[in-house]
């Protein structure tokens, strides 16, 4: 099989999806197609035997070819021909905005083109933390107290400490602990240099944190093993880097069967039919044995390859049960009856 990876994109998860796309060599067992999407929204064919994180840190990516995106898949034209590079699906590996706020997703759903990663509509709830919040609500899933605040409102906290976050980003950046009011004020401006919406959490220290992947192949569900990260205070971005470049399997984490089952039909409710078509991972906190929706991560690091024994299988199997988009035949036929019966 051949695997088109399309990462970059304009986001401040930029360099993120650059070490992601780059753990793939390590993980995938298919022959990879590297696309960058760079800063201006040019897509580059990167060699995959020369890709590594100082061709885009230097800006020597410009000297590869400029590809086009057309509905034959990407395109890289010469003075006189144009040739698509040959690919069986895409797989998004494009953190943060232009990939998990679902541009990428309407270009390849425009073109018709085949492709991992999740739908528009599965964007919009995940990328957006205060809708992924409505959405797990919806489905008898738990999450955390919030408050939702844009920029320019009056933020009120009765207790500390507190978890601030912008809506629309993930990584942990922009995201910072609030133990008193004195840290309140700089906590606020971090979170809106990088989006003009807020959430504000209660900061539960010591609460369990449980991370689980997975997608759905001919029907029915693959799942991986659970993961407890280790973590200090809360799982920053500094840490979380780390895990985008991950490809060694982690330790499966020691809980009850008990556990471990609601972890699992909580993910699968999560899933539903919204993600199909994308490999979710799902970031839960567990709470007097309740559990509660963290975060949702549409595209994870690295794929969160980590977690499962044969990523390189179940990214292949995905690959061939991807969701068919419903043709639509334009007849014409109401045109047709408005023209006869105005006698023309």
């Amino acid at each position: 099989m051949k695997i088109t990876i399309v990462f970059g994109g304009v986001s401040f998860e930029h360099e993120i999806s650059i070490v992601s796309a780059i753990a793939m060599k390590d993980v995938l067992k298919e022959e990879l197609t590297y696309i960058f999407l760079d800063e201006n929204r040019d897509f580059y064919h990167i060699p995959t035997s020369t890709i590594n994180s100082k061709v885009f840190a230097s800006g020597s990516y410009k000297k590869c070819d400029k590809v086009i995106l057309s509905k034959e898949g990407f395109i890289k034209k010469s003075m006189f021909s144009a040739k698509a590079l040959a690919t069986d699906v895409i797989l998004n590996i494009t953190h943060g905005a232009d990939g998990e706020d679902g541009v990428l997703s309407s270009l390849f759903d425009f073109y018709n083109l085949s492709y991992i990663a999740p739908r528009r509509e599965a964007c919009s709830i995940s990328f957006n933390k205060f809708l992924t919040k409505g959405y797990a609500l919806s489905l008898d899933v738990k999450t955390i107290d919030y408050k939702y605040y844009a920029k320019g409102d009056v933020v009120r906290v009765d207790s500390y400490p507190v978890i601030v976050k912008p809506v629309r980003l993930g990584s942990s950046i922009g995201v910072s602990i609030v133990k008193d009011e004195s840290e309140l004020t700089y906590a606020l401006d971090v979170a809106y240099e990088f989006d003009n919406a807020i959430i504000i959490e209660p900061f539960i220290s010591g609460i369990k944190e449980y991370n689980l992947a997975g997608c759905k192949i001919d029907g029915k569900f693959v799942l991986s093993l659970i993961e407890e990260p280790q973590k200090a205070e809360f799982l920053d971005f500094d840490k979380k880097y780390l895990d985008f470049s991950r490809t060694s399997r982690v330790s499966e984490a020691n809980i009850p069967v008990t556990l471990e089952s609601k972890l699992k039909e909580t993910f699968k409710k999560i899933y539903n039919t919204q993600f199909e078509g994308a490999l979710i991972r799902c970031d839960f906190f567990v709470l007097n044995d309740e559990v509660y929706l963290n975060e949702i991560n549409p595209i994870p690091g690295s794929m969160s390859n980590y977690l499962f024994d044969d990523f390189s299988s179940v990214i292949k199997d995905l690959a061939s049960s991807l969701p068919k988009k419903q043709r639509i035949n334009i007849t014409y036929d109401y045109v047709n009856k408005i023209q006869s019966a105005k006698g023309k």
